[in-house]
């Protein structure tokens, strides 16, 4: 009878310690804290990324605009420019035909010799006030004879002006109004040959064409106005050469 009620008391406190054990369950009750710190976290990286992508944006609009700008003003400068270049061709072209319809009149010619050698060029007068001076001849006093010593005197005294280029190109375009074609292709070319960045050269290319062509050297000619074409084809000369080519 003893050793039964010693097993039952075995058991009974055998399932006692059993019954006390607490069951391994983890532990969760911080989960929900760490998932919404989480999600806050990456909400508030969604909203910086979002802002920084609007901030670039922005950035990029107002570089845009600036480009546009600049876009319009460069060829807003470049159409004055154009207008610029363009009166002055035209400028040029009519002092020509000024010069043109002057040596067309042999009485007006034979009056101003009388005068050319009275007038010599001053040793007083500025590099621009000898340059203005030759130029007033022709545009305005209209006294084409004189102002070929002007501007000859002019290349003697300044060799080294900006304005030579300008006096050759004038004093060809006079000489060859009085058919002096052989002095008038020397200027020419002078312009042609030293001064490649004038903006006289191909207007004088297109000159010394034609001398080339009224003493009948018509290879010449074209060669030159082939040449005047492929080096300045947006100028008023090419487009007067193409047309002169064609009827050669």
């Amino acid at each position: 009878m003893k050793p039964k009620i010693i097993l039952a008391a075995i058991l009974l406190s055998g399932s006692t310690q059993v019954w006390a054990a607490p069951a391994p369950v983890s532990d969760i009750a911080n989960s929900p804290s760490d998932i919404e710190t989480r999600l806050a976290a990456l909400e508030n990286m969604i909203k910086s990324r979002n802002l920084l992508q609007v901030e670039l944006q922005q950035q990029f609009q107002i570089l845009q605009d600036e480009v546009n700008q600049l876009r319009g003003t460069t060829e807003e400068q470049g159409y004055k420019i154009e207008k610029m270049l363009q009166r002055q061709r035209e400028l040029y072209q009519e002092i020509e035909e000024r010069v043109s319809s002057a040596y067309s009149q042999p009485t007006s010619v034979s009056t101003e010799a009388v005068d050319s050698a009275a007038s010599p060029i001053s040793s007083n007068l500025s590099e621009n006030d000898a340059y203005d001076r030759a130029v007033q001849m022709i545009m305005q006093d209209k006294r084409y004879e004189q102002a070929i010593p002007q501007f000859q005197a002019f290349l003697g005294q300044y060799p080294d002006s900006v304005y030579v280029p300008n006096a050759h190109y004038w004093l060809g375009q006079l000489l060859s109004m009085k058919s002096d074609d052989d002095t008038a292709k020397t200027h020419f070319a002078a312009v042609v040959e030293q001064f490649p960045n004038s903006n006289k050269r191909p207007d004088a290319m297109l000159k010394l064409a034609t001398v080339h062509q009224k003493q009948n050297n018509i290879p010449e000619a074209k060669k030159i106005l082939q040449s005047l074409i492929e080096q300045y084809p947006d100028s008023t000369a090419a487009k007067l050469a193409i047309d002169r080519i064609a009827k050669l």
